[in-house]
């Protein structure tokens, strides 16, 4: 048994390496001399990352994605979290129905979605707005906190939400002391996911992107489209280094509140 143990461990190990690689990659780019994505490097110099802090176009667009990003966490969380208590306690054949029309954002193509996004707000003069970027994220990234607090509904247990009722508990008081704490972890989950989403998104970004409010994932298509600066290794680093940094500290508080 042990050493089908070992076999699989290092199985995984290999796997691991195999989906890391590539990310890896871009860390020793990220330090090239020269003004090209070539690997391996020549020379080492930190000017990619100055140019990723000095220059006002890659600063602001990551900041821009920063701002959309935080706003439809927080907004695709509500609405998602809403949408998945709501449709738990549907008991009819209309909750499959209306929970696949929910997670249809996550089937349909992007650039569909894009294309219709788009005619719709160059009616209502949308295109390259705070405000028409959050509705367009927010559209993407309500699925994923659908799933994420489904499953955690799955796995509650009613009876005690009936139990703090018989208690006296009005429906607010259950809700706020029974049944979000439980469900809290798939919320974090959701609102993980919801960041990740608008954080990363390019499809949509690019058709409704505007010299005046460019997030990051469309600064980066442009660099590269234009003159393959690598700047973008240096953003792809940074993004990556701090991403890891926040998934192994998540992994760490989880495993101290387990134990």
């Amino acid at each position: 048994m042990k050493p089908f143990r070992i076999i699989l461990g290092l199985f995984c190990l290999l796997v691991a390496i195999w989906l890391v690689l590539p990310t890896l990659v871009i860390i020793p780019m990220s330090f090239n001399e020269k003004k090209s994505l070539a690997f391996p490097p020549s020379g080492f110099t930190w000017q990619w990352y100055e140019n990723f802090f000095t220059n006002p176009d890659w600063s602001s667009s990551f900041f821009n994605s920063l701002r959309v990003a935080a706003i439809v966490a927080v907004t695709a969380t509500i609405v998602g979290t809403l949408a998945a208590l709501g449709l738990s306690r549907m008991k009819h054949a209309g909750a499959g129905i209306l929970r696949a029309i929910l997670i249809t954002p996550m089937v349909v193509p992007g650039v569909v979605l894009a294309i219709g996004i788009y005619a719709v707000y160059l009616n209502y003069q949308l295109v390259g707005t705070t405000l028409g970027f959050v509705i367009a994220h927010t559209m993407l990234a309500v699925p994923f906190v659908l799933i994420a607090v489904s499953a955690s509904l799955e796995v509650f247990d009613v009876r005690l939400e009936t139990a703090a009722a018989s208690l006296g508990a009005n429906r607010l008081t259950t809700f706020r002391t029974i049944t979000l704490p439980l469900i809290l972890p798939g919320i974090l989950s959701g609102l993980l996911f919801a960041f990740v989403t608008s954080f990363d998104e390019i499809i949509v970004a690019l058709f409704i992107t505007s010299p005046y409010l460019k997030t990051l994932p469309v600064q980066i298509y442009t660099s590269i489209t234009r003159d393959a600066d690598p700047t973008v290794t240096a953003v792809g680093t940074i993004i990556f280094l701090a991403t890891s940094l926040i998934i192994c500290g998540g992994l760490i508080i989880g495993s101290q509140r387990r134990r």
